[in-house]
């Protein structure tokens, strides 16, 4: 007979752009491993690119915080049922929640108790906040797929089956970047500073950060007016966000996603906590990182205990130090973030020096990158191909 596994099922959910970038990854390390494999579900361009069936767009549900998803609640219970409704019907080999907790999380304890295996990739940072939930996935995840190194840890004391696959941006990020390469093929000045823009890939966080993103280019500007501001943008309805922050004097040249190399191309970055502050560091960038929650979530994450690390970047959290400079909610200004960013660039382009911190920060992050790369989309497939039931020998 046919080995069961040799055609299996595979149900995809991916929340955002970052979520939508890992599952066509996986996608395509699975597919070489079961040619005939099905893969449908949920995502964004890059996972309908690599073969998914899309159930609907990974965009409908880039909702971050608490306060902010009570107005999308309604639609996202409805996505949620359905979601639960169409795994349930098709009964998949494998149901992978990837990123989105507080959507997929739920759906991933009911079919674990319907009997079909689940696998959550990328641990929600608990770490940083609202870590009781180490124990919670347990009771929905059959398996905690990692990105970096001390979480699997963290699930380990609460007896939670989790494994570190490494993170594939640390794949896709050379380990020498070329700002030269970055900037002809992007079009940009070879010579003179740039600086880079990532106010975040969901609408909410353009909404609040962009504007002092912007402020702080125009004060920069002031300083070194060969200054060219670049902002790479995730989808077209961050850039709606972010062209109504800007005003006539917020001269940016905006880049069609292609974040990697804008930010290989850049000097200096502002930047938006997430997975964008960790790409900065893999190209090796001096970057101020910005967290803004809406103020009711904010004021609510604080007075019930939530926040718990002594960093929200990914950059600090991985060195175990601020290797950063990070600020957040009030703290967050146009004039704070340049005057952060002004004494850089006048290292670089005015006293043509490099003092140790600035050393010391690259050597860091060579050490990050090299820890991170670990060829994740294949250590994750190997993980997920694990999961699958095992023929008996009468079954060949």
């Amino acid at each position: 007979m046919t080995r069961l596994h040799e055609a299996p099922h595979f149900v995809l959910v991916a929340g955002e752009a970052s979520g939508d970038q890992l599952g066509a990854g996986l996608i395509e390390s699975l597919r070489t491993r079961f040619p005939a494999a099905r893969f449908s579900g949920v995502g964004g361009a890059c996972m309908l690119a690599a073969g998914l069936e899309l159930w609907f767009d990974a965009e409908e549900l880039a909702v971050m915080g608490l306060f902010e998803v009570l107005a999308h609640l309604p639609g996202l219970l409805r996505r949620r049922k359905q979601v639960i409704a169409r795994s349930l019907a098709l009964q998949p080999d494998v149901y992978i929640g990837i990123d989105a907790p507080d959507f997929n999380l739920a759906i991933e304890k009911v079919l674990k108790a319907s009997g079909i295996c689940t696998v959550h990739y990328v641990s929600p940072s608990i770490w940083a906040w609202r870590q009781n939930r180490a124990q919670k996935i347990g009771l929905c995840a059959d398996k905690v797929l990692c990105l970096f190194p001390f979480e699997p840890a963290l699930y380990h004391q609460f007896g939670v089956a989790a494994e570190f696959v490494g993170h594939p941006l640390a794949d896709q990020f050379p380990l020498e970047p070329s700002p030269t390469f970055a900037r002809a093929t992007l079009g940009l000045p070879l010579s003179g500073p740039i600086l880079a823009l990532l106010p975040g890939s969901r609408a909410g966080e353009v909404q609040r950060l962009a504007g002092d993103f912007l402020d702080a280019a125009a004060l920069i500007k002031q300083e070194f007016p060969k200054l060219t501001v670049i902002a790479p943008m995730a989808n077209a309805r961050t850039e709606a966000v972010f062209d109504r922050q800007r005003l006539p004097e917020h001269s940016v040249i905006k880049i069609a996603q292609q974040a990697q190399l804008a930010l290989q191309a850049a000097d200096v970055v502002i930047v938006a906590s997430g997975t964008a502050a960790l790409e900065a560091a893999l190209a090796r960038k001096p970057m101020v990182v910005a967290y803004k929650l809406h103020p009711i979530t904010y004021f609510l994450a604080r007075k019930l205990g939530m926040l718990k690390s002594a960093f929200f970047s990914l950059p600090n959290k991985l060195a175990g130090r601020r290797l950063v400079p990070e600020l957040e909610q009030q703290q967050v200004s146009g004039t704070a973030i340049a005057e952060l960013l002004i004494p850089v660039l006048q290292r670089k382009f005015v006293a043509g020096i490099e003092n140790a911190e600035d050393g010391e920060r690259v050597l860091s992050y060579l050490d990050m990158h090299l820890s991170l790369r670990q060829n994740a989309d294949e250590r994750a497939a190997d993980a997920v191909a694990a999961m699958l039931p095992q023929p008996a020998e009468n079954d060949v």
